[in-house]
C-alpha cells in the first residue's frame, strides 16, 4: 500500500514538473534568421549569433517577457519556417514585397535600404542600365530583392543567381560577373575589401526598400506587439546605440555621401 502511495506521489510530481518545462518552453520566442550577413546577422568567434538582428530580437523578448532562441535557416527557408510554425517570426533583413505578402505577414517598417552595384573595376559599368545589354553578366543572390530587380529590369543581360553573397563578391572580383546587386552597405563594404578589383556605384536606381519583422499569417498578437515595440525601440534611440556598437563607421559614410540610413526614424 505504502509502495502504491509513494508511486502514484512520484507520478504526480513528475506531471508536474513536466508541465512546468512545457509551459517554459511554450514561451520560447523562436527567432529565424539567416547568420550569413554580418554586421545584421552572423556569428561570433564561438560560433554564437551576433549582430544588429539579434541584438533587436533579444530587445523585443525583453519587452515581451520571453526568452529568444536564434535559429540559423538559410534564406530560401525562413518563409516556409514561418509557415509550417518551425520559428514565430524572422528578422534577417527581409524586405517587405507584395510576393511575400502572399505568404507570411509584416510588421510597420524598422529600417530601410538601398540597392546598389559592386561593379568588376575593369567593366565599362557606370551605371544600373549600362548593365541591361546583350553579353552583360549580373549575379545576384538568390531570393534577394536584388534578384528580383535585375529580373525584371536587366531582362538583356544574363542574370545568375548564387546562394550567397561572397559568391557574388567572387564573380566579380575575378571578371566573371560584371556586377553584383545588392544593398548599399555590402557593395560599401566588399568595395573597401576589394578596392582594385572592384568599383562601388552608388546610385538610388530604385525606390527605398524597408525592411519588416516577418510573421506567420493571421498572427495579430504577436504582429501588434511588435509594431508597439518598433515604436517604443525609436523612441528609446535603440538603434543608434546599435548602430553605435556595429556600424559606427559605415553610418559616418553613408553621411558623408548622403545615403539613406538604415535606422533614420521611419514613424516621423
Amino acid at each position: 500500500m505504502k509502495k502504491s502511495v509513494w508511486l502514484l506521489m512520484i507520478l504526480v510530481c513528475t506531471v508536474l514538473i513536466g508541465s512546468g518545462c512545457t509551459k517554459e518552453e511554450s514561451n520560447v520566442l523562436t527567432v529565424g534568421m539567416e547568420l550569413a550577413y554580418p554586421p545584421f546577422e552572423t556569428k561570433d568567434q564561438y560560433g554564437n549569433p551576433t549582430g544588429v538582428s539579434v541584438d533587436f530580437a533579444k530587445a523585443f523578448g525583453d519587452y515581451a517577457g520571453r526568452p529568444v532562441k536564434i535559429e540559423n535557416i538559410s534564406w530560401d527557408g525562413l518563409i516556409p519556417a514561418l509557415q509550417t510554425g518551425k520559428v514565430d517570426m524572422v528578422i534577417s533583413s527581409m524586405t517587405i514585397k507584395e510576393e511575400r505578402l502572399e505568404k507570411i505577414d509584416f510588421s510597420k517598417p524598422y529600417a530601410k535600404a538601398l540597392l546598389a552595384l559592386l561593379v568588376n573595376s575593369r567593366s565599362d559599368v557606370n551605371k544600373v542600365e549600362d548593365l541591361n545589354r546583350e553579353g552583360k553578366v549580373v549575379a545576384v543572390k538568390t531570393g534577394s530583392t536584388g534578384q528580383i530587380y535585375a529580373e525584371k529590369n536587366l531582362t538583356k543581360a544574363k542574370v545568375v543567381p548564387f546562394p550567397d553573397e561572397s559568391a557574388c563578391v567572387t564573380e566579380v572580383t575575378q571578371g566573371k560577373a560584371d556586377a553584383f546587386i545588392y544593398d548599399q552597405l555590402t557593395i560599401y563594404r566588399n568595395n573597401k575589401k576589394n578596392p582594385d578589383a572592384t568599383k562601388a556605384v552608388f546610385i538610388p536606381f530604385q525606390d527605398v526598400e524597408y525592411w519588416g519583422v516577418g510573421v506567420k499569417k493571421g498572427n495579430q498578437e504577436l504582429l501588434d506587439q511588435i509594431n508597439a515595440f518598433i515604436d517604443e525601440f525609436y523612441v528609446q534611440n535603440g538603434f543608434e546605440a546599435i548602430t553605435e556598437k556595429y556600424l559606427k563607421e559605415e553610418k559616418e559614410a553613408f553621411d558623408k555621401n548622403g545615403f539613406e540610413w538604415f535606422f533614420s526614424d521611419l514613424n516621423k
